[in-house]
């Protein structure tokens, strides 16, 4: 196994990644391959429809702009940026079932904002069949310059072998 370091080293010390040949086992101090994505208005009326979250703040423009205080606009449901946690981390371990998630809302996150989520290996404890893993948690904009998300997260992964698709 190979180990990356990331752009933030800071923030995440190492990058779990392999060649061809060779499985990668999740290490305490791995942080998994980030997740780009922009959020767009049919995203956050998706969101809003599903959630029954119909905050204006999110789907009026004119209303986030002067009562909500948002110079830039509609802001996407804080809940669906922290969606890209427990993507990254199924995405990376088939199976993984998420157990809990604490966040911290540093930043707002505007409809057609580019944010970077990042999931960093804290704490790994076999049991039984599965390992509970302790992740940290970030959301980032800008270029990965600004928090946007804060937070930590538990999960049970059936393995600590990163899946296929996960390997760069």
């Amino acid at each position: 196994m190979r180990l990356v370091s990331l752009t933030r080293a800071a923030t995440h010390v190492r990058a779990a990644s392999t060649t061809a040949t060779i499985a990668a086992a999740l290490k305490v101090g791995d942080a998994l391959r980030p997740r780009r994505r922009r959020f767009t208005e049919d995203d956050v009326a998706a969101y809003a429809g599903v959630s029954g979250d119909r905050n204006p703040v999110h789907l009026d423009d004119a209303f986030a702009r002067g009562t909500g205080g948002f110079q830039r606009g509609r802001v996407v449901h804080g809940m669906l940026v922290a969606s890209l946690f427990p993507a990254l981390i199924a995405s990376h371990f088939p199976g993984a079932v998420y157990a809990s998630q604490s966040l911290k809302f540093a930043a707002p996150v505007h409809v057609g904002d580019e944010v970077v989520a990042q999931v960093q290996a804290l704490h790994i404890k076999a049991t039984g069949g599965r390992h509970i893993v302790k992740f940290a948690t970030k959301c980032f904009m800008d270029d990965e310059e600004t928090l946007a998300i804060d937070g930590e997260a538990m999960a049970f992964l059936p393995t600590l072998q990163l899946s296929a698709e996960a390997i760069e």
